[in-house]
């Protein structure tokens, strides 16, 4: 096949860079209690920080019951559920999962799953794309760069193009009108990346609806425990990760994908249905799997191949631990500790939080004119400070997982910053 493409084996190995194409030097092989050791030995070296990250993957509470049920065997070796007679249990599983993610964003269909927010956001952008025939991408300026190299890398021959913000960090309307002519889609997100909200989703979703556009909307799943989710968005994406799955390093994550009933078969994943046997029995099954394994791939919605069912499981046992006040109270602790820790950091001297004048969630940005040394002098006192975005400014993250006293600590450390 090589010589038929004129390539050799070499040709496979290309893009490994060249000062990585050499002998590596291994250790000799240890026995299992010698490996044991050297782990132990290994982990001695992590250090317990107290932590404000966040920017995608945060630190939520979860439930000790979900990791015990994930747990079962029922769940975690049924990967496809391919033979629904087998498989109803974890069908099932599935098909609440869509139904609670549905009840979460108000939209009137869900996949089960996709990787994450960013491939998310790309295949929403493609659905776009399919369904008006347009190539012009909009979104917010203020993105994470991770979701964009993402949605960029899966639509390398679409213009993706981003509006501008007012000084208060809010969609700037008449740019957006500027760019909306031709545009397959509009994407905001709620809260933004910087995590203020956004005040004018209904115009945004208006501008977009009059461009014959779709209107695309980023969640965090929490904040819709308080924050209305909007009614004139076409798609409804977001990460399930704040939904009972720990941080892991950064992963794995959940992809939320939920759109109109209009737009269900050009939605990509597969998606769980309930249906009736000849005996009149109740059952599950997999009524749509539009990826290109199944059928022709000219036909397919998408090309991504699996999905995150056991994430997605998690999702549902934790929606359905919390409730409706339940995901409001933690909303609300969320917002409330944000916003205190923000104020409190404002009053510091040389330290500005947040960036943009508005209503925040749980998290926000702190400003200082060498934040660098801020962040090191954390490290140095074992806290974790925010994401750095550039040399001034930092996103920080609080949740319901910080205690007041947490938050004491945090600000009585910057109070002894000096530079």
């Amino acid at each position: 096949m090589l010589s038929q493409m004129n390539m050799s084996m070499k040709d496979l190995f290309s893009d490994i860079p060249d000062n990585l194409k050499k002998s590596i030097a291994l250790p000799p092989p240890l026995s299992d209690l010698d490996i044991t050791r050297e782990i132990e030995k290994l982990t001695q070296k992590n250090k317990k920080v107290l932590s404000f990250l966040g920017a995608g993957c945060y630190n939520h509470y979860i439930p000790s019951h979900i990791k015990e049920l994930l747990s079962r065997s029922e769940f975690y070796t049924s990967y496809t559920p391919y033979q629904p007679e087998v498989s109803q249990g974890m069908l099932q599983a599935l098909f609440e999962y869509q139904s609670l993610i549905c009840d979460l964003t108000g939209m009137d269909v869900c996949n089960s799953s996709n990787y994450d927010w960013a491939t998310s956001l790309a295949e929403a952008a493609l659905l776009c794309e399919r369904v008006t025939g347009k190539k012009k991408f909009l979104i917010p300026d203020i993105i994470s760069p991770l979701r964009e190299d993402v949605l960029k890398t899966y639509v390398p021959d679409s213009e993706i193009v981003k509006v501008n913000h007012d000084k208060r960090g809010q969609i700037d309307l008449e740019d957006l009108k500027d760019e909306a002519h031709n545009a397959s889609g509009i994407y905001v997100e709620q809260p933004s990346f910087y995590g203020f909200l956004q005040e004018t989703l209904k115009s945004v979703g208006e501008i977009a609806h009059e461009n014959n556009a779709l209107f695309v909307v980023g969640v965090d799943p929490i904040s819709l425990g308080i924050i209305e989710p909007e009614r004139s968005a076409d798609i409804i994406i977001g990460d399930g990760q704040c939904l009972g799955l720990p941080q892991n390093f950064g992963g794995p994550l959940l992809g939320i994908f939920a759109c109109k009933r209009e737009l269900l078969r050009k939605m990509p994943g597969r998606i769980i249905g309930m249906t009736e046997s000849v005996s009149k029995e109740r059952g599950f099954v997999m009524t749509l799997q539009t990826r290109e394994q199944h059928i022709r791939r000219e036909k397919a919605t998408s090309n991504i191949c699996t999905n995150q069912a056991l994430c997605a499981v998690a999702a549902a046992m934790y929606l359905a631990t919390m409730g409706k006040q339940g995901l409001e109270k933690v909303a609300e602790i969320c917002m409330r500790n944000a916003n205190y820790a923000m104020r409190k950091i404002d009053e510091i001297s040389g330290f500005e939080s947040p960036v943009f004048d508005a209503v925040h969630f749980k998290e926000f940005t702190v400003r200082h004119p060498d934040y660098k040394k801020v962040h090191e002098y954390l490290l140095e006192n074992g806290i974790q400070g925010g994401v750095v975005l550039d040399k001034t400014t930092a996103l920080y993250c609080v949740t319901e997982m910080h205690s007041q006293s947490d938050i004491q600590r945090f600000i009585e450390t910057l109070e002894g910053f000096y530079v």
